[in-house]
C-alpha cells in the first residue's frame, strides 16, 4: 500500500510566495523608515521626533524648561523623550514586519532593521 502524500507546493512557487514575502518586507521597511514618531517627556515640555531610520526630525521644548541652573533636567528630558521615540520606531518596525512573517525566524529574511 502506497502512502498518499498532500498535495505539496512546489519548490518554485515556494520561492515566488518567499519573494513576495521579501517584497512586502521592504515595502514595509521602507514604509516604517519614512514613519515620523513622536515622544514627549515632562508632561509635554519636551518632544522630540524621529524616522522610523532614528534620524532626529524635530525637537520641541517648551520655554519655562530651559533654566540656565539646572541644564540637566534639561538633558534628561530630551533622553527620555529620544528614547520612547526610538522604542516607538523599532516597536512599530517589529510589529509590521512579524505581521508579514507570522514571527517566524526565516534565514536570509533578517537584517531589515530590527
Amino acid at each position: 500500500m502506497k502512502a498518499r502524500i498532500p498535495n505539496q507546493p512546489s519548490r518554485n512557487d515556494m520561492m515566488q510566495k518567499i519573494q513576495k514575502m521579501q517584497e512586502e518586507m521592504s515595502n514595509v521597511q521602507e514604509e516604517v523608515e519614512n514613519t515620523e514618531f513622536s515622544a514627549s517627556s515632562g508632561g509635554g515640555a519636551v518632544e522630540v521626533t524621529v524616522t522610523g531610520k532614528h534620524e532626529v526630525k524635530a525637537i520641541k521644548i517648551q520655554p519655562e524648561v530651559v533654566d540656565p541652573e539646572d541644564v540637566e533636567m534639561l538633558e534628561d528630558l530630551l533622553i527620555a523623550s529620544l528614547n520612547e521615540a526610538i522604542r516607538k520606531a523599532n516597536d512599530t518596525m517589529e510589529t509590521r514586519m512579524n505581521g508579514l512573517t507570522g514571527g517566524l525566524n526565516i534565514p536570509g529574511l533578517g537584517g531589515l532593521g530590527l
